[in-house]
């Protein structure tokens, strides 16, 4: 067996992270079984001194390689990732948010899919949702496995769980990069990638869990809400990557979702598009 691929992991952190959620992002990253060669962490308009604490603590690390990306303001996720990407050093490219924990095998899972298919392009998974601790699963969101599948689940919703992909640089800038599109930074950018002929793929396992607030799933609704949801579903309309009876679809959906109280969005949500599981057992998080 040859050398393993180098790899980057990319966050971006703002203004308002809680510091204890960013350490223990990190922390989930410097634990992995496999350690990523570079941490690219793209501060998206000045942070505060507690956040910058964080950063400073794992620069001292053993083996630790971080580049800080700092931009001049905060521009949002799209556009900060979209600095990032050129800013990493290495053709692979995890991506990781900046409050959630990668379970230890993450890295090692992603790089045995990527070596044994060398086209391979974008690799994702699953991931469990929690509100204040990893044991207390509330729900998860799974994803489709195949590149068929894929293709045909992004029509309507996101195909890839964002916080888990692994993905190739030259791939991604190919595709234009990310771009700046309210709600759906990640969506706009596997459109673009799939259109570029990516070949992708989400494995059958729980690669992050992922903090979550039911709260604040719920107070996603109203007016203003769905205009940026519909000014996003247009920007990919306008790729040609679906069509205009897909795109009237669900903008429906999405309406009534945001019409109804708060209480059954909430329902609807958690019982309906992101099921309860039982806790991640494999070696703990």
């Amino acid at each position: 067996m040859g050398e393993r691929a180098k790899f980057s992991v990319l966050f971006s952190v703002y203004y308002k992270e809680k510091p204890e959620f960013f350490d223990r992002a990190l922390e989930s990253i410097y634990q992995q079984t496999v350690q990523a060669d570079e941490w690219v962490i793209v501060k998206d308009g000045p942070i505060p001194e507690e956040l910058q604490a964080v950063i400073d603590k794992y620069k001292e690390m053993p083996g630790v390689c971080i580049h800080e990306v700092p931009l001049p303001e905060n521009r949002g996720l799209g556009l900060a990732l979209a600095a990032g990407v050129p800013e990493c050093s290495y053709e692979l490219i995890a991506r990781m948010d900046s409050d959630d924990i990668a379970v230890p095998e993450r890295f090692a899972l992603q790089l045995a899919e990527f070596e044994k298919n060398p086209a391979l392009d974008l690799c994702g998974g699953q991931i469990l949702e929690f509100e204040m601790t990893p044991e207390e699963i509330v729900g998860e969101r799974r994803v489709p496995l195949t590149q068929e599948e894929i293709e045909k689940y992004q029509k309507t919703r996101s195909a890839f769980n964002h916080m888990t992909v692994m993905f190739k640089k030259s791939k991604v800038l190919e595709a234009g990069n990310y771009k700046n599109c309210p709600l759906m930074e990640d969506d706009m950018l596997w459109v673009d990638m799939l259109l570029h002929g990516a070949v992708c793929m989400n494995l059958d396992e729980t690669l992050v869990c992922a903090r979550t607030n039911r709260d604040m799933i719920a107070r996603r609704g109203g007016i203003k809400y769905y205009k940026k949801y519909k000014n996003a579903r247009k920007m990919i309309l306008e790729t040609g990557f679906i069509t205009k009876r897909e795109y009237r679809k669900t903008n429906r959906i999405q309406l009534i979702i945001c019409l109804i109280p708060r209480w059954l969005r909430r329902v609807v949500f958690f019982k309906m598009l992101h099921r309860k599981k039982a806790v991640y057992t494999r070696g703990g998080y």
